[in-house]
């Protein structure tokens, strides 16, 4: 197709040549998120805050402003009203609970649903304690640093520990800056965000190990071409696949976040930003990281289990 065309042509662009500069705007990224995460933080929804979530709906609009006044007489704090659709008629509430137990947080629900009154409908009723939110935290971060572990591990069998360097400094990447994107902006960190990352560690792996695959293949084929070029030749034989399944992955997440709605808002925002960003440590971050060790004295001969599967 002509439309891609530019994108299928054969390439020779000197990545690897530009490598400082790359390595310094990664190391802008990844300062720039963790200052964004140590100075904002996150904005943690009620998954890991704690705290109340109701959607109700009601045949008549709401008066957000009365309904507001009402709901500041219970012992919910940060209490946020959110219309959902285009009618006035459903209605998400949010709040916060700190310092409230199991038995408090049911009590402040039950005075919410006295303040509403009984001629809605109830169509979501969730509430976390605080001690339940710090836990999914660390149970959260924990989740995260096994997936680019064990995908490490994956990548150190399948090819060698150089490239499971690569693999993990490249998702530790990805997930920092995906983390960071949603510190600055300030959006709602849920366990649906959280799975988003989570997806954004295992679509990212696919375009690292496709790339190191070809890296594995030019060692055997080239066994007089230097390094540095050898890496180079790599990345631009594997561009017109790296960048056609980034755009195809685009496409889809784009749909979702203009169309998916509320609920899939930030997972679909972190999807679509962070391809963009997997794209780029890929080539950037995780291949042209392998030029600081000496590829050619990886041990071709050694039993891999995986050499017949790849």
């Amino acid at each position: 197709m002509k439309l891609f065309s530019w994108i299928t042509k054969e390439t020779n662009y000197d990545f690897v040549g530009k490598r400082k500069a790359f390595y310094i705007l990664s190391a802008i990224m990844i300062f720039a998120s963790i200052a964004s995460i140590a100075i904002k933080g996150f904005n943690y929804g009620i998954d890991f805050s704690g705290g109340v979530l109701i959607e109700i709906k009601g045949e008549e609009v709401f008066d957000l402003n009365v309904l507001r006044d009402k709901l500041s007489q219970t012992q919910l704090e940060d209490v946020t009203l959110q219309a959902i659709g285009e009618t006035g008629t459903e209605l998400m509430i949010r709040a916060q609970a700190e310092g409230l137990n199991e038995k408090e947080l049911l009590l402040a629900v039950n005075q919410v649903k006295e303040v509403i009154g009984e001629d809605v409908e109830y169509r979501k009723v969730e509430q976390v304690g605080p001690q339940v939110g710090d836990e999914l935290k660390v149970k959260g971060a924990v989740a995260a640093i096994i997936a680019i572990l064990a995908l490490s591990a994956y990548v150190w069998i399948r090819f060698e520990w150089q490239f499971a360097i690569g693999t993990m400094l490249g998702l530790a990447q990805d997930g920092l800056v995906a983390a960071g994107l949603l510190s600055f902006f300030d959006m709602d960190f849920s366990l649906t965000t959280l799975a988003s990352l989570l997806t954004l560690i295992g679509y990212s792996i696919n375009d690292k190990v496709v790339t190191y695959d070809r890296i594995r293949e030019n060692l055997k084929k080239h066994k007089k071409m230097l390094q540095l070029e050898l890496i180079n030749t790599s990345i631009n034989e594997m561009l017109a696949r790296t960048l056609l399944t980034g755009i195809s992955t685009l496409g889809a997440s784009i749909a979702l976040l203009i169309w998916g709605g509320e609920a899939l808002h930030v997972f679909s925002f972190v999807i679509t930003f962070c391809v963009i960003i997997g794209t780029y440590s890929s080539i950037f971050t995780s291949a042209m990281i392998l030029n600081v060790f000496d590829l050619r004295k990886v041990d071709e001969d050694r039993v891999n289990p995986f050499e017949k599967i790849g």
